[in-house]
């Protein structure tokens, strides 16, 4: 199976470099598999779509503002993208620096070496280990006080798809980001990219859903660079997933088994959600409460276990 195979046409100029106004104001395509149609809507009309034989599941990560912009001493600018921890962090020291160990991408690469300390603010710096084997990652140690993702808020940026372009030009602009590049029912932060196709629900959409009989369950899966990462070989088979920790609780696993044993339809909402469905029946045979990963590599002519096409 080549990657040329999936070659398609995207003009840059319909490549949206903001969100829309509003969140459900968003353009849909909805594909009737059975009748062959296609159809265009807007994501508001997704209450239209679905009812009281269907349950919901939304992956609720939340995204941490993984994208650090620093100096070395000598100057030189320094991009440190966070990806997940190597370890737990140490607990605080007093009259210590709490430090941790993380995976991370470093641009430009070559600027740096083991013992390399990029300065990101008065209250955090980022000292490089090594060099990992592993396609361009590495192994740092946050050197901080306090808690890390009090930090990271402060001084971290939302970490915007490749395809969006833009600079981030002024406050304003990073707080549109630190809004809108989060789904309206993130809860646990952990991931370095948003779960894109929940972004555009609002809460009255959910309130509607929840008003026609839809059930609504979530699951938690945190988005790692295996999401968006390109595939560049050029045999698809050849392409390795990143792994990505992920959890299911037992009302959700409830859920989802007594929707399936009355027929209903499981909609899973974005690619992190199906794979972690589909990744928790690979490896338990059923939809069970679990804390896992997963590497899971969806393409033709994967059948699914839990999530159908309708």
């Amino acid at each position: 199976m080549l990657l040329s195979e999936f070659d398609y046409t995207l003009p840059e100029e319909l490549i949206a470099q903001t969100p829309a106004e509003k969140r459900d104001n968003s353009r849909m395509m909805v594909l009737r598999v059975k009748e062959e149609q296609i159809e265009h809507k807007h994501f508001y009309d997704i209450v239209d779509l679905l009812d009281e034989n269907c349950v919901l599941i939304l992956n609720n990560t939340k995204v941490i503002p993984a994208r650090l912009y620093g100096y070395k001493d000598t100057g030189a600018k320094i991009e440190v993208f966070l990806l997940k921890t190597a370890h737990s962090p140490q607990p605080n020291i007093e009259g210590q620096d709490n430090s941790s160990l993380w995976e991370v991408l470093i641009k430009p690469s070559k600027r740096v070496k083991e013992g390399t300390v990029v300065k990101i603010s008065d209250e955090l710096s980022v000292q490089v280990i090594e060099s990992l084997p592993d396609d361009g990652k590495w192994l740092v140690k946050m050197i901080y006080e306090g808690e890390l993702l009090d930090i990271l808020h402060r001084v971290g940026n939302i970490p915007l798809p490749p395809y969006i372009e833009r600079k981030m030009t002024n406050d304003e602009l990073k707080k549109l980001d630190f809004e809108r590049y989060q789904t309206v029912y993130a809860k646990d932060e952990g991931s370095v990219a948003a779960p894109t196709a929940g972004l555009h629900f609002t809460k009255d959409i959910l309130k509607k859903l929840a008003d026609n009989g839809v059930e609504i369950g979530y699951v938690t899966l945190n988005v790692g660079i295996g999401t968006f990462r390109p595939v560049k070989c050029e045999n698809v088979l050849d392409h390795k997933m990143d792994s990505e920790s992920f959890e299911i609780t037992q009302e959700t696993a409830d859920l989802i088994n007594r929707a399936k044993a009355q027929g209903k339809k499981i909609v899973a909402v974005g690619t992190t959600t199906v794979r972690t469905l589909e990744t928790a029946y690979q490896q338990y045979g059923e939809i069970k409460a679990c804390k896992s990963a997963s590497e899971l590599f969806i393409y033709p002519p994967y059948e699914f276990k839990v999530n159908r096409l309708y």
